[in-house]
């Protein structure tokens, strides 16, 4: 697929990406998180809290200590939120954000390899 130019202005057909924190890869397809992977160790995390989960949101820590919290897409610097209806997740803050290979998507676990392809079909 050629990539677009930096000035393309229209849909972003682009299903996956990954957020990347201190210790570990949060990956997406349609704003859902579909496979965790631990940086220090590269092995995939299949019972991560934030598996089938979407980011909530972000949370922004201030040199005073308070807590400014964004409810739109995360940025660098930003807490992901992760609300799950019980035990929360708050990651250490965001890294980078970049869109995985194919062949990292092909290595997911077999388990959301399936969910992969059940989300695909809207």
């Amino acid at each position: 697929m050629a990539k677009q130019p930096e000035n393309y202005r229209g849909l972003d057909r682009r299903r996956h990406r990954i957020l990347i924190t201190e210790n570990t890869e949060y990956h997406f397809r349609d704003g859902l998180c579909i496979a965790v992977r631990d940086r220090q160790t590269g092995e995939w995390m299949t019972d991560h809290v934030a598996l089938l989960r979407p980011v909530s949101g972000s949370l922004q820590i201030l040199p005073n200590g308070a807590i400014r919290p964004n409810i739109g897409p995360p940025r660098i610097g930003e807490a992901l939120f992760f609300a799950t209806g019980g035990r929360d997740l708050i990651t250490s803050p965001l890294l980078q954000e970049k869109r995985p290979s194919k062949h990292v998507v092909d290595a997911y676990p077999a388990g959301l390899r399936g969910l992969r392809r059940r989300f695909s079909h809207h």
